[in-house]
């Protein structure tokens, strides 16, 4: 222990400055930041025009409509291979002027964490965590340190290895990026029983704007409660997080199954759907996706509609057999086909994976099938009625790219307190939705008329769902909502508190999207923001704006309690 000590106390000094590089303003901004990270030591870096760069940007950009020709690209992609790589990164990127994007997996929905929003005016990198992916679980105290570029899929792979009995509470995308989940808060199928990723995180190590490497002690109670759902690439380099592991059965009961029907048919089942979901067992869950056929079926056609259900108990067969029989008969319960399995073969069989796919292939951190698409969501209070309900799935029918996921909330998530985290959408919810459109290469041209339409069906729905304000889930992130107006020149020359001392304008212009996704935890976030990153070299289109004026941090990074291993992975309590 005492040589773990030892080292990281070498780290420290090591990197307690940042490293010396002239920066020349007017000159090649590539070329700064290059030679700033190789004067670093970090190698694996690859800057716009090399050979290898198209590869290295691509590998992980998971929405195809930001990966054409004419999208902004970085000036370089860093994959930092260590916690000192990563605060070199930082350090480079601030000092040669660089926007910092923040990539884990890849997977966010408007594409900001390897593209920009502002047609390429601001010159940006990327820091691809792809390679901190480390994974160490602690059976006796049921946690694991997992570092950010860690897929759910390695998360969840790691875990089952160590105990068939542990699972974590988290999204269903074996190849979504840890880092970014959390960050956004996290649901998934276990969240009625145990809550959201975020619920789960007892402590974490990140780097900040200054390049200090803080733990929860050091960054603070406001700054941990922002990181677990206040938005990815905001705040900090998040290294590493250490999860609380939650318990479940050796076996657990899991099935899926299309009811394809008229369009009263099915607007009859989701109406049934909505009224039981949400208050079943916390053990059950059971999502509804309606739309014409499966989402991942090649011959959707208009006129045809049916809703899925994809369903997790955890507990055996017999137990979820005997719920549905006498809560959700409608479903239908003859031909359910429900199968008994351990949890990590249930990640496996609600992951989208090919059929016949093993454990194993949860490691698998590249997205073999990807596709161009939009998407938006809000919450439900009530209800639906029938006749509301009908003509709903009757605009479905109509547009086979398009369907809708809905998530039932209720059990834990009815427990949790709205400002326990960031994400607010708690007691009161009793489910999610997620509307989508998609689309293939081929048919890319009409991109513009397949967003129109699900800009005109989500308007439609507006009058059925919360309201003043409207909710939004963060890590379905929806640029239709509002955006930033950051400048290249000046990160805070929007932001500048004016004179009479009236409220900050950005941070006000930024509470038309800030509050759909967090209600009344919008403001604690800002002044988090202030506290931790004041200059906002974390930003993109809907990053919290800090105030201006206010003093950041002025904690020492030395009183952190993390111990490094030589190849800085791995964390003791």
């Amino acid at each position: 222990m005492a040589t773990l000590a030892a080292l990281f106390s070498l780290l420290l000094r090591l990197f307690a400055v940042q490293p010396d590089i002239i920066v020349n303003n007017g000159g090649d901004v590539t070329t700064s930041f290059t030679a700033c990270l190789a004067t670093a030591g970090v190698r694996n870096v690859t800057s716009h025009g090399s050979p290898s760069y198209d590869a290295a940007l691509r590998v992980s950009i998971q929405n195809l409509r930001f990966a054409g020709a004419g999208e902004p690209k970085p000036t370089a992609v860093v994959v930092p291979a260590s916690l000192a790589d990563l605060r070199a990164a930082v350090a480079c990127a601030r000092a040669a002027g660089l926007v910092i994007r923040l990539r884990s997996g890849g997977h966010s929905y408007e594409g900001l964490s390897y593209t920009t929003e502002d047609n390429g005016h601001t010159p940006f990198a990327v820091v691809d965590l792809a390679a901190l992916d480390g994974v160490r679980v602690d059976v006796a105290t049921s946690t694991a340190w997992v570092q950010s570029g860690a897929t759910l899929g390695q998360v969840y792979h790691a875990i089952a290895v160590s105990s068939p009995t542990l699972a974590f509470s988290a999204g269903s995308c074996p190849t979504v990026g840890s880092g970014g989940h959390i960050a956004g808060g996290g649901f998934g199928l276990l969240s009625r029983k145990y809550g959201l990723a975020g619920d789960g995180v007892v402590d974490a190590v990140m780097v900040d704007a200054e390049g200090r490497v803080l733990d929860r002690d050091a960054m603070g109670e406001d700054v941990f409660w922002a990181i677990r759902g206040g938005g990815g690439g905001t705040w900090g380099a998040v290294y590493a997080w250490r999860l609380r592991l939650v318990p479940v059965p050796r076996h657990v009961t899991a099935f899926v199954v299309n009811r394809p029907g008229s369009v009263a048919a099915v607007a009859r089942l989701v109406s049934t759907w909505q009224h039981v979901a949400p208050r079943l067992p916390d053990e059950f869950y059971i999502s509804a996706f309606v739309g014409a056929g499966l989402p991942e079926c090649s011959n959707r056609t208009a006129g045809v509609v049916s809703v899925t259900f994809k369903g997790l108990y955890l507990g055996p067969r017999h137990e979820a057999l005997k719920i549905l029989t006498s809560r959700f008969p409608e479903i239908g319960v003859s031909d359910l086909n429900m199968r008994e399995m351990s949890w990590i073969e249930s990640v496996v069989f609600f992951s989208g994976l090919p059929e016949g796919s093993s454990v194993s292939d949860l490691t698998d951190r590249v997205l073999h099938t990807k596709n161009y698409f939009k998407a938006k969501s809000d919450y439900a209070r009530c209800p639906m009625g029938i006749e509301r309900l009908t003509r709903v799935v009757n605009l479905l029918s109509e547009q086979p790219k398009a369907y809708v996921i809905l998530d039932p909330y209720g059990g834990a998530m009815d427990r949790i307190g709205s400002g326990e985290l960031p994400f607010p959408h708690r007691k009161g919810n009793i489910h999610g939705i997620q509307y989508l459109i998609d689309w293939t290469a081929e048919e890319d041209e009409h991109r513009e008329e397949y967003m129109d339409w699900l800009r005109r069906f989500y308007d439609f729905m507006g009058e059925f769902v919360h309201k003043n304000p409207r909710t939004a889930y963060i890590n379905y992130m929806d640029l239709d909502l509002g955006t930033n107006n950051w400048s290249g020149s000046d990160r805070r020359r929007s932001s500048r508190i004016d004179d009479d001392g009236s409220p900050n304008p950005e941070v006000e212009a930024a509470r038309a999207w800030g509050e759909r996704y967090f209600l009344g935890n919008y403001d604690r976030l800002v002044l988090a923001k202030t506290m931790i990153d004041p200059d906002n070299v974390f930003r993109n289109a809907q990053s919290i704006p800090p105030l201006v004026g206010r003093p950041g941090m002025t904690r020492s990074p030395r009183g952190i309690s993390p111990k490094v291993t030589s190849n800085g992975t791995t964390y003791d309590s």
